[in-house]
């Protein structure tokens, strides 16, 4: 096992934290912890490789404010935009990199990356600031990113298939509603674990605290925490009532974990 470390780069929902137009005691909170970008994390292997999970809508947000200098690859959950749409972002690490970005995804998700960015794929001539330059990789089994292995983890958010991912000791599964039966053993012995933890009250696409505090329970990993997380939990009332061994996780916590690398 390699030693990685993981930072969260955004634990909040689709609409992130402040929600605009609210004015509820989570959304005017001074605790940082209470800010939340959407969901997003980042692993580096230490000299070796920098893996990215989802381009959020604030992906130049958050590689400003976490120093993100370097992705070698980028992992896709599934194609809502809260998880893609800040792809067009990837041009600053192009010319950085002068490379394409390695980018893994399911069929259905590159289907739809490819209609919303239509014009990083259909080979025209344009002038200004030019589009991303992607290389595509279709996720079809475990996968090697940047020399680290990569376990696909099926899950439902909703009645939508999409996928999490296990890196080692440490999976990361956000926006499930629901773990396929065939999909737990793919997570059996996990010592740090990361899933959706929308709300309390019960949401058709997400785990509640509850369900997900009932997944933890059933996988028993040494840690876990909880993101995708909604402007009803506030970090500090949330966490004071929380099982040991679970936490919420907030945006720029940074954790140690193993992961398989070559």
């Amino acid at each position: 096992m390699t030693s990685a470390r993981v930072t969260f780069l955004g634990t909040g929902t689709s609409a992130g934290v402040p929600m605009v137009g609210c004015t509820c005691d989570v959304c005017r909170s001074t605790d940082p912890r209470d800010k939340r970008l959407r969901p997003s994390i980042y692993l580096e292997v230490s000299g070796r490789a920098a893996i990215l999970v989802d381009t959020t809508p604030d992906l130049r947000q958050q590689a400003l404010a976490y120093g993100i200098r370097r992705i070698d690859a980028i992992l896709f959950t599934h194609g809502h935009a809260d998880h893609v749409l800040g792809l067009d972002d990837v041009r600053g690490f192009n010319f950085a990199q002068k490379a394409p970005m390695p980018c893994y995804a399911a069929a259905d998700v590159w289907e739809h990356i490819r209609r919303v960015f239509y014009y990083a794929f259909d080979g025209l001539p344009r002038k200004g600031g030019g589009v991303p330059r992607l290389e595509p990789h279709e996720i079809d089994g475990p996968f090697t990113a940047a020399g680290v292995r990569v376990v696909p983890v099926p899950l439902l958010h909703g009645d939508t298939p999409i996928l999490g991912f296990r890196f080692g000791d440490f999976a990361y599964l956000t926006d499930c509603s629901a773990i396929p039966d065939a999909s737990w053993p793919l997570v059996a012995g996990v010592d740090t674990l990361v899933i959706d933890a929308l709300r309390d009250t019960p949401h058709s696409t997400h785990f509640t605290v509850a369900e997900a505090l009932e997944a933890i329970a059933a996988i028993a990993p040494r840690r876990a925490y909880l993101t995708h997380m909604a402007h009803q939990l506030g970090h500090a009332a949330t966490s004071a009532r929380l099982p040991a061994g679970v936490e919420l996780a907030y945006d720029g916590l940074v954790l140690d974990v193993g992961v398989d690398a070559t």
